[in-house]
């Protein structure tokens, strides 16, 4: 492992006119398809440290986040990282490990966990302690640093000199990436770290959810202090510590010239002579971060535009009353065959189907209008490259199928073989460079915890474990957003609120940018203006029976950003989690939607987080909603934007079922999600299947659980539960086609030795049944064509698919989260074709399809539908289906899929090949218990 490079007088050397870009394309924008974080690092030296005596573990907690803890690097090290490939010490060090699982699962025991995974104990032994630091000189704080890892452990002797260690560790570990986001979230990026149309994006996705003015993010801290006590004034009180922390990093680093390099190859630092500033952190920046991480993660809901649009072109094309039960048979709100992570029959009714719905506001056919974001373009900023990001960016922002990742797998000990229970879990964020994510322990009065947090804000653990119990969680989805239609009076600017006209109040942000070492892109500028009413922003323009409308959105966390953090500082707190019960009381005051796990020695547990709002009757949460009294949540203050919200035994909850998986699937019989997709065939059923089979053998230990995970890691969900019925359809009759015949040969092939995307052998680069995982990836959209839309028809086919991605694989860069990001198959039609192909077949189907649409429901046109696709899928070449990109080139499947750490900064790292598994992931079985 190279070793960290001293700081020297390269650290002062005027960095060369034609240093690579690292801020473009592949950069910064690649945040979007992600979730957690928190961490740091150390740089003195002294010695012995002594293993924590409250851990209860007792050595079977584990845990793994590429590409490595150290996220900050000199200018010197980014210079001999560009040019040499060198390292900086801990900056990927956890990456071999990670990668290595795929090719070594299948001969994985409880003993060769930590191969893959690191020790994640409290403490650090005495002769594994790299280094030790007392950060700004205090006495009150030590940074021990392991030798493995370079994770921080942060152990303080007052509340406040633990939090600052927090704080200054996080620094260490990840202040550029830190800096990045407090500017995104201010939606000013451009004018920090560069003009590139990524950054244009990234910005703009952003900031039009969540147009906070300056005076906004304050009153969010001072709601959130005032509401919750004792416990918010504590709050309050680690946050100010946490930033001065970061703040005396700041100063650190900047005297000793030892700040990131990305301050200079952005034009914040020279140099040579240290001019510049590195602006110093303040509490809004911290709800600013947050509500970048809220919007990514725990913001479910939205669409009801897209909904609209959709279930007009039905209407459209089958009339109100066919077209209305195609449409609901599509949305699949409650699918009988949908995979559950509360399974054992219990119903949570939320945002189902009204009876006769009520106050509904159907825009006009074709008056849909997107709201403009962007003005008074000028230089690079008025490109059709700006413009075309501009597009993705609202598209992506406005969709209902948002980046929900991450997975879990939680035995009961009743089926292990110790009799305690396993937990193999984590967030799916992607993968980026530095990580968004960072590793830490906290020990200090109040506080006990290891894991990860988002960079920024770690003043507690987000997800990991405490003495005695391990948590985690994955995006839910339920919707808390709703559209609402406001009618327009006086000008397109003025709106009704109960009866009276009131002027919309208009915020903007102006950014301009140069070219820089880091960020070639030339000069520009633009101005992002969002229309704010008392519904919350404005996202489109229509009519509504021929009255002017505008369509608002208002989510139940608008102007809520900081309230979760009461409910992380409850985990963190050893005092306050002692139970399954105690630990859902301390997630209910987590106001994002989340799925969060629990478990400890005896007991394990579930609970969905979010503020729920109670809608009016006869509301329909799918579609836009008149802007009036009457149809507003209950008990709504739109002064604070708070209402009444649905208690926590509304919430799907558990303690103790026999098992729980969550791949961002539904979460309980009648619990509707925003989302479309969920139906027969989801991710999730590739967790269901795999830890239904353990637990119904029994004995289920660490290892296992972990290559269940793993397993499911490598499949293809079209190959393992769509293909084979497909097959059936082909093979209903005799092949005679030699080029489909040689096809589905290999297709079959395929299927029985798994249906997996794995390489021949470790580091191959090169797959097994490489052919037929070409032919299903070319396959897959032609067939899902020629299946749906002769019956559809084109616009109605459209809609649907704006509604609900076609495809996700891996080498799908159209797919919600972009090419190499890891996370497949979250969205796509698998459920549609499953359904549509076994009615076809004749086979029984609960919560069909309104009707049949292969071949127009006769199973020798079906056939012919599908033979004919699938020959045009096996001639296309790799270099048609993988066409190359930034990453790879055309023709190269592995790369195509393979996972790439995408660079928010000046260090980056290798490729590795494709896992769909969570970027933080535990691996825990508790053997006590306090």
């Amino acid at each position: 492992m190279p070793r960290r490079t001293p700081r020297t007088a390269l650290d002062r050397q005027r960095t060369p006119r034609r240093f690579p870009k690292f801020l473009g394309a592949a950069s910064i924008c690649a945040l979007i398809a992600a979730l957690l974080s928190p961490l740091t690092q150390a740089a003195a030296a002294d010695s012995t440290t002594a293993l924590a005596a409250n851990d209860y573990c007792g050595g079977q907690c584990s845990d793994i986040l590429p590409p490595g803890q150290n996220g900050n690097a000199t200018l010197a090290q980014i210079l001999l990282n560009q040019a040499f490939g060198i390292q900086p010490d801990h900056a990927e060090d956890q990456l071999g490990p990670y990668n290595n699982l795929a090719s070594g699962a299948a001969t994985l025991t409880d003993a060769k966990i930590n191969d893959f995974f690191n020790d994640a104990s409290f403490g650090v032994a005495s002769d594994q302690v790299a280094s030790t630091t007392a950060p700004g000189g205090r006495t009150d704080v030590t940074i021990v640093r392991d030798k493995k890892t370079g994770v921080p452990h942060i152990t303080g002797t007052t509340r406040y000199g633990t939090e600052y260690g927090a704080g200054y560790a996080a620094a260490q570990d990840r202040l550029w990436l830190m800096d990045v986001f407090r500017h995104v979230g201010r939606g000013q990026l451009t004018s920090f770290a560069g003009g590139a149309s990524s950054n244009q994006g990234l910005e703009q996705e952003f900031w039009r959810n969540a147009p906070y003015t300056e005076a906004d993010l304050q009153t969010q801290i001072d709601n959130a202090i005032a509401n919750n006590g004792a416990r918010g004034q504590q709050a309050l009180a680690d946050a100010d510590a946490y930033i001065d922390g970061i703040n005396a990093y700041i100063d650190a680093s900047d005297s000793g010239r030892y700040f990131p390099g990305e301050y200079v190859l952005t034009g914040h630092k020279d140099s040579i002579t240290n001019a510049g500033t590195i602006d110093h952190f303040k509490i809004t920046d911290l709800v600013a971060l947050a509500s970048v991480i809220g919007s990514l993660f725990g913001s479910g809901g939205g669409g009801e535009v897209n909904n609209a649009v959709s279930l007009l072109a039905a209407q459209s094309k089958y009339g109100v009353t066919e077209g209305t039960k195609v449409w609901e048979s599509f949305r699949e709100r409650n699918d009988p065959e949908a995979v559950l992570t509360v399974h054992n029959g219990e119903s949570f009714p939320y945002a189902s189907k009204p009876d006769t719905a009520q106050g509904e506001a159907l825009p006009d056919a074709g008056s849909v209008t997107q709201e403009p974001l962007v003005y008074d373009r000028t230089g690079s900023a008025a490109t059709a490259t700006a413009t075309s990001t501009s597009a993705t960016a609202a598209a992506t922002t406005l969709t209902s199928a948002k980046r929900g990742m991450s997975n879990a797998l939680v035995v009961s000990g009743k089926y292990t073989a110790s009799g305690h229970p396993i937990a193999v879990f984590g967030p799916q964020t992607g993968y980026f460079a530095p990580q968004l994510l960072m590793l830490q322990e906290i020990q200090g009065p109040g506080l006990s915890a290891r894991g990860a947090s988002f960079a920024g804000l770690s003043m507690y653990v987000e997800l990991g474990r405490g003495q005695d119990y391990s948590w985690s969680a994955t995006t839910s989805g339920q919707d808390i957003i709703d559209t609402y239609a406001v009618e327009l009076c006086q000008d397109d600017y003025h709106y009704l609120y109960h009866g009276t006209c009131t002027a919309m109040d208009k915020v903007d942000r102006t950014n301009a940018w140069k070219p820089t070492t880091a960020d070639g892109t030339a000069a520009g500028s633009y101005r992002m203006q969002v229309y704010r009413t008392k519904y919350g922003p404005v996202e489109y323009r229509a009519t509504v029976g021929g009255k002017k409308v505008a369509y608002t959105t208002l989510r139940s966390s608008y102007m809520h950003e900081a309230d979760s953090i009461i409910g992380f500082q409850m985990l963190n707190d050893p005092d306050y989690v002692k139970s399954p019960q105690t630990f859902q009381s301390a997630v209910q005051h987590i106001n994002y939607t989340f799925n969060w796990f629990y478990a400890d020695s005896s007991h394990t547990a579930y609970y969905n987080s979010g503020d729920n709002p109670v809608r009016a009757a006869g509301v329909d949460a799918e579609f836009p909603i008149w802007a009036q009294a009457a149809y507003e949540w209950q008990n709504w203050d739109p002064t604070t934007n708070t209402a009444s919200y649905t208690p926590p035994s509304a919430h799907p909850n558990s303690i103790d079922q026999d098992y729980y998986i969550s791949w961002n699937n539904k979460q309980a019989k009648d619990y509707t999600t925003a989302p479309w997709g969920d139906g027969s065939v989801h991710r999730g059923n590739l967790l269901e299947d795999r830890v239904k089979k353990l637990v119904a053998a029994g004995g289920v230990t660490r290892s296992s659980l972990t290559k269940a995970m793993a397993d499911a890691a490598l499949a293809d969900l079209r190959a393992e539960d769509v293909l084979p019925k497909l097959l059936k359809v082909i093979n209903s009759s005799t092949v005679t086609d030699t080029t489909a015949a040689a096809a589905v040969t290999k297709l079959s092939d395929w299927v029985t030795v798994g249906a997996k995307r794995k390489e021949t052998s470790a580091g191959s680069k090169t797959y097994a049944n490489a052919d037929a995982i070409r032919i299903l990836d070319a396959w897959w959209p032609l067939l899902v064509k020629a299946e749906f839309q002769p019956g559809l028809g084109t616009d109605l086919y459209t809609a649907f698919s704006n509604n609900l991605p076609i495809d996700e694989s891996p080498s799908a860069a159209h797919g919600p989260t972009g090419a190499h990001a890891g996370s497949s198959f979250q969205y796509g039609w698998w459920s549609y074709v499953d359904k549509d192909i076994r009615a076809v077949l004749g086979e029984s189907v609960q919560g069909g399809l309104s009707q049949k649409y292969c071949g127009g429901g006769t199973l020798s046109a079906c056939r012919d539908a599908l033979i004919s696709t699938l020959k045009t899928a096996a001639g296309l070449t790799a270099a048609q289906v993988y066409p190359g990109d930034d990453q790879c080139s055309a023709g190269d499947q592995w790369c195509a899929d393979s996972i790439v750490q995408r660079t928010l900064g000046g260090i980056k790292h290798g490729k590795i090949t494709w896992q769909n598994r969570p970027t933080y992931q535990q691996v825990v079985e508790y053997t006590s218990h306090r």
